[in-house]
């Protein structure tokens, strides 16, 4: 039996393999996510700050192009679109909706569009938007409608779908009536087909009063309508960004399972991966001619006959006390099968009971999944506040998968958390860490070393103190993944060099030097001897002779004389060693001329034989 690739390339195929990896999740989730900008051209937006401060047009394209850049490293498959309204120029299909210029299409993003974004940045950026889109009459139903298009025009299957408002006039339409219904109604369109529209408002003199219109616009997510309308405008280019990421990030739950809680009563949960492992992309094929992605599809040939093989054709095998057992695919899955999928709650244990030594993965995230069992939030939000008062951690037994082994884990709660701004910090809800087995607990041998004494502990907590520091671990990006898409986005975009990095993970030895002072010597004093070097290589020294200065000498080989002609006469010398035949011929004066081992025996057999 051998297995064959076959490399080739085909939009039909591509379509079919992303549905049939879509059959292990919701179909209602499954697919690609889609983001639209909806950015205001108006004049206001090109008012720059005071002091020389950025204008709000200016920061808005410096926030989609930073979007585009981190689509493009961690998801290059969701489509982007970026689209400006309140325009002079119209730029749309058929050019049916006037004052509305779609600058960029909904498609993956690229190299390309990334140049096309940064020609609008700065001033001469401004001066070119200028000519480009100008400033003319605004009517955010027109623009709506535009967009609702550009969803419809796409033929992929769409898992999300978002759209943004950059804006800093809270009242567009200078209360039109007619306007202001036009845009309410085709708002309310588009989240009937499950868009999800955002305000990312701009900082104005005045304020921004959510109230006068984009209430009835924006999408408030349900539990949130106050702090909908309590979110301050942006006034910094971070703030911009902050709201933006925490906006466009998609939030799409690894798995989703029941939640048992006995009685027959559970609840529906959403786990979501929170932090993951930043690592460079894997390498793509390229088609030789077209230089397009190809996709690999792997068939089994029988060696024998060239037929092609069908999984049921195959089989697994196991080789016990020298027999071989035979598996249909079938047993092999029940082998594997222990539960259903899901989590069922055990009971709960006081969070001292928790250490830090349990943590053997990451962990995930806990959410309540409303759509799929109605009541799952308000119960969840019941356990979530009594476990949080009464300081205690719920035990359950998680099985992600038919296939998977359970394990224990812990649903430790946290309680939500908003900054200054009324951005979410923390979420509310549990983060469920796995606990270990009694077998991934091991008992280390460690080596036993001299305890310090009371001085040293002294002086080495002075140098801990010395260098303390608040650890941040986003202050710390990983150089060789930076310096990895530096140069990528440098051969992309046609730069001479790649920008250059900081590697902030490297010591600051002078700051260090200048912090200890003289603290680094004197613990070397009371630790290591006088004229001892900690960074010199160590080596062996020979251990002194009992009496005297001089080394120790190996003890001399010697056989007496009657031991040597026992040998000769048995025929046994041989079995004796070199070093030992070279110290008998030592000892009875036997002269050799080689070192050989048949020399030294020819020798002492002709000197005993006298």
């Amino acid at each position: 039996m051998a297995a064959w690739q076959e490399y080739y390339r085909d939009e039909d195929d591509e379509v079919e393999q992303e549905e049939g990896e879509e059959l292990t999740v919701d179909y209602k989730y499954s697919g690609r996510d889609s983001l639209v900008f909806l950015v205001d051209a108006s004049k206001e937006m090109f008012i720059k700050g005071e002091n020389g401060e950025p204008s709000n047009f200016d920061m808005t394209m410096e926030c989609v192009r930073n979007v585009y850049t981190s689509k493009i490293i961690s998801s290059d498959r969701d489509l982007m679109a970026l689209v400006f309204y309140s325009t002079q120029h119209t730029q749309n299909f058929q050019n049916s909706f006037k004052n509305v210029y779609v600058y960029h299409d909904l498609d993956s993003p690229g190299a390309k569009r990334v140049q096309e974004v940064d020609s609008l940045r700065g001033e001469k950026g401004a001066k070119l938007a200028g000519e480009t889109l100008g400033s003319g009459e605004t009517s955010l139903g027109d623009a709506l409608w535009c967009c609702s298009n550009l969803y419809s025009d796409i033929k992929l299957r769409l898992s999300h779908k978002r759209l943004m408002i950059f804006t800093c006039r809270d009242n567009p339409h200078d209360a039109d009536a007619g306007r202001d219904l036009s845009a309410r109604t085709k708002a309310g369109d588009l989240k009937d087909t499950g868009v999800v529209i955002d305000l990312m408002h701009l900082k104005k003199q005045g304020g921004f009063d959510i109230s006068l219109f984009f209430c009835d616009i924006i999408s408030i997510p349900e539990g949130e309508e106050d702090l909908g309308l309590q979110m301050e405008p942006c006034s910094k280019l971070e703030q911009l960004q902050k709201r933006v990421r925490a906006k466009e990030m998609k939030k799409r739950a690894q798995t989703r399972l029941r939640l048992s809680l006995g009685d027959g009563v559970s609840i529906a949960v959403g786990l979501y991966v929170l932090a993951r492992k930043a690592t460079k992309p894997s390498a793509v094929r390229l088609y030789r001619d077209t230089n397009e992605p190809v996709i690999t599809k792997t068939r089994l040939y029988n060696t024998q006959t060239g037929g092609l093989l069908l999984p049921s054709d195959t089989k697994r095998a196991q080789v016990y006390g020298k027999r071989q057992i035979v598996f249909e695919k079938a047993e092999v899955e029940e082998l594997k099968r222990f539960d259903e999928p899901g989590l069922v709650l055990m009971g709960f244990k006081p969070m001292n009971r928790l250490k830090l030594h349990h943590h053997i993965r990451p962990s995930l995230f806990v959410f309540p999944e409303e759509e799929m069992v109605t009541g799952s939030s308000c119960l969840f939000t019941a356990l979530l506040r009594r476990c949080s008062e009464r300081g205690v951690f719920a035990v359950c037994k998680y099985t992600p998968r038919h296939n998977t082994p359970p394990r224990f884990v812990a649903l430790v709660p946290q309680r939500e958390e908003l900054d200054d701004d009324k951005v979410q910090v923390t979420p509310a809800g549990f983060h469920l860490i796995f606990l270990p087995y009694a077998d991934d607990v091991r008992t280390l041998d460690t080596p036993k070393f001299p305890p310090a004494d009371g001085s040293q502990v002294e002086k080495m907590k002075e140098i801990v103190q010395k260098l303390r520091f608040p650890y941040r671990s986003d202050s710390f990006e990983n150089p060789v993944l930076q310096q990895h898409f530096r140069n990528l986005e440098a051969l992309a975009l046609d730069m001479l060099e790649p920008e250059p990095i900081e590697d902030l993970t490297l010591p600051k030895v002078e700051m260090i030097d200048r912090r200890l002072g003289p603290l680094a010597q004197e613990f070397k004093d009371l630790v290591y001897p006088a004229g001892y070097n900690p960074e010199s290589k160590s080596t062996t020294k020979r251990k002194p002779a009992v009496a005297g200065g001089g080394a120790e000498k190996k003890p001399k080989l010697e056989v007496s004389e009657e031991d040597l002609r026992a040998h000769v006469k048995n025929g046994t010398l041989g079995k004796l060693t070199v070093p030992v035949l070279k110290e008998a011929c030592k000892q009875f004066g036997v002269r050799t001329t080689g070192t050989k081992k048949q020399e030294l025996i020819d020798a002492l057999i002709a000197q005993l034989s006298k």
